[in-house]
C-alpha cells in the first residue's frame, strides 16, 4: 500500500507538472479509493477506482492496484495456490517497470520461502503487534514518571493474561 501511494503521488505530481489537467484531476479522485480494501469503499470512490485505468495514460497506477490487490489476497488462499500466485505476483511486478513496485518485489522474492512458510502454518505476528503496540501507548501514558520501574511495572501488568483496570483518579 505504501508503494501504491507512492505511484499515485509521483504520477500526480508528474501529470500536474505537465500541465495535463485531466490527470491530475482523475487521480485525485481516486486518491482515497486506491489504498482502500474494494468491499469497504464508498460509492463515490468505487465510482473513482473504475475510472482508474483511465487516470493516468500508461495505467501504471491501475497495474500498480492489481499488483497491490493480487498480494492482499494471495494468503488466503491454499499453499499449493499461493505459491503460484506468489511466484506470478513475483514475476509481474519485476517485469512492471514501476520503481516503487519493483524495490518491494525484490525483498518479497528474498522472503519468497518464509512467506510461504507463514501460509503453510497459519501463523501472523498479529498478536506480537497488539502487544507492542499496547507497550508503546503504555509508555505514553507513563510520560513523566519519575521511576522506570513503575513503567515497567504498568507493562507487565496491561500486557499479562487478565484484565487489570486500574483505578482512575477522581478530579
Amino acid at each position: 500500500t505504501d508503494a501504491l501511494d507512492r505511484v499515485g503521488k509521483r504520477l500526480r505530481n508528474q501529470a500536474r507538472r505537465d500541465g495535463n489537467t485531466t490527470a491530475t484531476e482523475a487521480m485525485r479522485g481516486v486518491e482515497y479509493a486506491v489504498p482502500g480494501n474494494p468491499g469497504d469503499l464508498t460509492e463515490r470512490q468505487s465510482t473513482a477506482l473504475a475510472t482508474l485505468a483511465d487516470a493516468d495514460p500508461k495505467g501504471r497506477l491501475h497495474r500498480s492496484w492489481q499488483l497491490r490487490e493480487l498480494l492482499r489476497t494471495f494468503p488466503r488462499q491454499p499453499v499449493e495456490r499461493a505459491e503460484a500466485e506468489l511466484k506470478r505476483w513475483i514475476g509481474r511486478a519485476s517485469r512492471c517497470r514501476i520503481p516503487e513496485i519493483v524495490e518491494p518485489c525484490g525483498k518479497i522474492r528474498r522472503r519468497r520461502d518464509d512467506i510461504l512458510t507463514t501460509i503453510r502454518l497459519g501463523h501472523s505476528n498479529a498478536g506480537i503487534e497488539a502487544s507492542n503496540n499496547k507497550i508503546k501507548v503504555t509508555i505514553r501514558m507513563a510520560y513523566g514518571f519519575r521511576n522506570t520501574d513503575n513503567l515497567i511495572a504498568m507493562i507487565k501488568l496491561r500486557c499479562s493474561g487478565p484484565p487489570i483496570h486500574l483505578p482512575t483518579p477522581i478530579h
